[in-house]
């Protein structure tokens, strides 16, 4: 006995016949379909209206603004003076130096914190006492907020009796004591220091959760074949972390272009602009200097290189893994 095929009403599809040619869609299928459109829309409609209020119109108001030299006083812009903010940008030598000094965190930060974060997310992947306690004592700085992350070392890399010169004092480096916040030489990689103390957790969990994901069975093959721990680290292990690599590099340069509230705790820009990054250029021709048209062009500027660089990082680097996500949806439907 053989089971009854299902109604176009009941299923809320069109019915394919063996001809390959399909059914007109039934109104009680048409009704369903609007209904879960106007469902969907519902839901999706309080998110929307706040991206918008909060996201777009925030960027399209800086980028009207832009055009123009205002004080951000008495009602609506009215100097126009089109492009001169944006003329000025490039020959502002602050803003050119905060781009430099964004590169440099970005390369400080490929280079050394996102490695000793994956050295500490493979070294607590091992089997060790108190493994779960030096997961969440590496982490809690993270969890800090930047400001008392900024307070906390203004404290300890202070000149006069702060935490850092008394104990190079103590194991006889006294040479080595410097004003580390207020010394142009010194100043962007104590803020990177400071940086890699407050994000490397955030990384390390990243990693650790990653190197959890991939099966234990490849490595224990790749030891039966002659692989040491190097080896299965280099050939297995690391090649399976591409797609978590590539997600913390694009974290850590996306939040180094808009980094502004721990430098602004530490050094507020200074000594003598050595320390700016562009948000802090922004903040301080926004709201101390009241030009806001020059630092609404700043803020287009941080969103444009933000964009370009999300992105070419997502068409050129995550290309693969992006293609990859698309066709195991494309596979699910």
């Amino acid at each position: 006995m053989t089971r009854p095929a299902l109604t176009d009403d009941r299923r809320g599809i069109a019915e394919r016949p063996p001809g390959g040619v399909r059914r007109p869609v039934t109104p009680t299928a048409r009704r369903r379909k609007a209904k879960g459109l106007v469902t969907i829309t519902l839901f999706l409609l309080p998110a929307l209206v706040l991206f918008g209020l909060l996201v777009l119109a925030p960027i399209l108001i800086a980028s009207y603004t832009s055009f123009f030299k205002w004080n951000g006083l008495g009602g609506f812009p009215t100097q126009f003076i089109g492009l001169d903010n944006y003329t000025r940008l490039l020959e502002d030598p602050v803003f050119l130096g905060d781009l430099w000094r964004g590169g440099l965190l970005i390369v400080l930060s490929v280079i050394i914190q996102l490695p000793l974060s994956l050295g500490l997310a493979m070294l607590l992947n091992q089997r060790m006492r108190g493994r779960a306690f030096y997961r969440l004592l590496f982490f809690a700085p993270y969890v800090l907020s930047e400001v008392i992350t900024g307070v906390l070392f203004t404290m300890i890399l202070s000149p006069d009796g702060g935490l850092a010169n008394q104990i190079l004092r103590a194991i006889g480096l006294s040479s080595l004591e410097s004003s580390w916040l207020a010394e142009p030489s010194t100043v962007m990689y104590s803020v990177f220091i400071v940086m890699t103390w407050k994000y490397f957790g955030f990384h390390m969990i990243l990693y650790l959760a990653g190197r959890q994901s991939i099966p234990r069975e490849l490595n224990e093959a790749a030891a039966i074949d002659g692989a040491g721990t190097w080896a299965q680290f280099r050939y297995v292990t690391l090649p399976l972390l591409g797609p978590t690599i590539r997600i913390s590099i694009f974290l850590s340069i996306i939040g180094t272009i808009q980094l502004f509230d721990l430098v602004w705790v530490l050094t507020a820009g200074g000594p003598i602009h050595s320390s700016e990054t562009m948000a802090i250029t922004m903040f301080q021709f926004g709201f101390k200097r009241t030009n806001i048209g020059y630092a609404s062009a700043i803020s287009v500027a941080m969103f444009l290189i933000s964009l370009i660089f999300a992105l070419g990082y997502q068409r050129f680097v995550m290309r693969r893994d992006t293609e990859g996500a698309i066709t195991t949806m494309r596979d699910a439907r």
